[in-house]
């Protein structure tokens, strides 16, 4: 436990971080899969290393200017309480510290600078289309600028898709199953606007009829990831206003987007929300995870045999539990062979900012992960996240592969097309 200073000076969130810290034994079994220990070998560069350091700096052992720096190299995957077998919360515990040390630390222009540009842009579909464009304009010159910039605009796609606004409503077809709510996501409202139109178009054929709040915002994990609280309770808080109570379920299509949701409790602890944000919480699942629990129907088989290699999203399997539903639904499309990516549990590198924020490590991992695709055989990459599916794609491309990454529900819904 904390003695030092006591759990109250810590927020509202003070004893989620000392139930964490007191409930890890240190044993390390988290160590293998922990994706900067395996690239930094360092012993404060794994999950248990960085909880000696949280809790040495929530005790005033350390100073904080000298923690930060491992913190800020957490990708925030929880693959490692996935590993462990003592159910330490580490990430409520990264969440809950980057948010208190978020409010103490300073950090250089250059990084204010690139925070700011992150945290306004990218979870406003709208100024993000811009900025996307404008950085399209900019990679002529990226040699010029600074690698957080250079990382962030090789990410950037050559073109960008035509906007694609969704609907308010959109109605089942045949007999109603189940009435959902949609969140529609940021980026990838930009980047993959056909994700959501296939995620409404599956879930129509299975009888789901789906309300897309017309206000709703970010989700807020992008900001919360980051130590940006207050943003992302904002965001949180327009939400849970706008969300209607009356549906089955919360729809997520983004593993970012779903975990976070599934942290509005912890975020609101304290707070007068609390109750609300708990159950919104509650009813939000990953379209896999939602699909499968309802039942789908027989899928009618792709046009030419595909063999497709299955990512897991860090945040759909480590965060949300959820593993075996997105590949049951794969395999339940004939003509297409799934494949496991060797090392699956590695996160991939993206984990929101983290590979504008952390380009060279971020870098190796997405090396990494593109080289056991590619081991793999598979002519075509599924996940169900889009900033996985963006890193992967620049990855795969900068080996001299260009292979298509789809969304879980694409291949589901390009199976469904032929009922047309």
């Amino acid at each position: 436990m904390l003695h030092t200073i006591p759990v109250e000076q810590l927020g509202p969130r003070g004893t989620s971080m000392s139930e964490a810290v007191s409930s890890c034994v240190h044993c390390g079994f988290c160590l293998p899969d922990c994706p900067t220990y395996r690239v930094l070998g360092e012993e404060m560069d794994s999950p248990r290393g960085r909880i000696f350091l949280m809790k040495d700096a929530l005790e005033e052992k350390l100073p904080l200017a000298e923690v930060l720096p491992y913190i800020d190299r957490c990708l925030g995957c929880v693959g490692c309480v996935t590993a462990c077998p003592s159910g330490v919360e580490y990430g409520d515990l990264i969440t809950s510290f980057r948010a208190w040390s978020n409010e103490q630390r300073r950090r250089t222009i250059a990084s204010r600078v690139l925070r700011t540009l992150v945290l306004k842009s990218l979870p406003y579909p709208g100024r993000f289309r811009i900025g996307v464009k404008i950085g399209q304009f900019a990679k002529p010159f990226r040699r010029l600028l600074p690698s957080r910039l250079r990382a962030m605009l090789d990410l950037l796609p050559d073109t960008l898709p035509k906007p694609a606004p969704l609907p308010e409503f959109f109605p089942a077809i045949g007999k109603r199953r189940a009435r959902v709510a949609l969140l529609a996501g940021c980026a990838q409202q930009v980047l993959s606007p056909q994700i959501n139109w296939a995620t409404l178009r599956v879930l129509a054929r299975n009888g789901v009829e789906v309300v897309i709040p017309r206000n709703q915002q970010c989700c807020g994990a992008l900001a919360a990831h980051t130590g940006a609280m207050s943003q992302a309770v904002t965001h949180a808080r327009h939400n849970l206003g706008v969300f209607p109570s009356d549906v089955d379920a919360i729809i997520t299509n983004a593993a970012g987007c779903g975990s976070g949701m599934r942290e509005y409790g912890l975020w609101f602890q304290g707070q007068a929300e609390e109750v609300a944000a708990k159950e919104m919480a509650d009813r939000v699942q990953d379209i896999s995870e939602f699909l499968v629990q309802l039942g789908t129907i027989d899928a009618p088989p792709l046009s030419a045999p595909m063999k497709v290699a299955y990512h897991e999203a860090c945040h759909l399997v480590h965060a949300q539990g959820v593993s075996d539903q997105p590949k049951k639904l794969l395999n339940s499309i004939p003509n297409l062979e799934l494949v496991y990516v060797p090392e699956g549990q590695i996160c991939c590198g993206s984990a929101g900012a983290y590979n504008i924020e952390q380009p060279s490590i971020a870098h190796q991992l997405g090396t990494e992960k593109a080289q056991s695709i590619l081991a793999t055989g598979a002519v075509a990459v599924a996940a169900g996240n889009i900033g996985c599916m963006t890193q992967i794609a620049v990855h795969l491309k900068l080996l001299g592969h260009q292979l298509p990454v789809y969304h879980t529900v694409e291949l589901l819904d390009r199976s469904y097309s032929s009922l047309e």
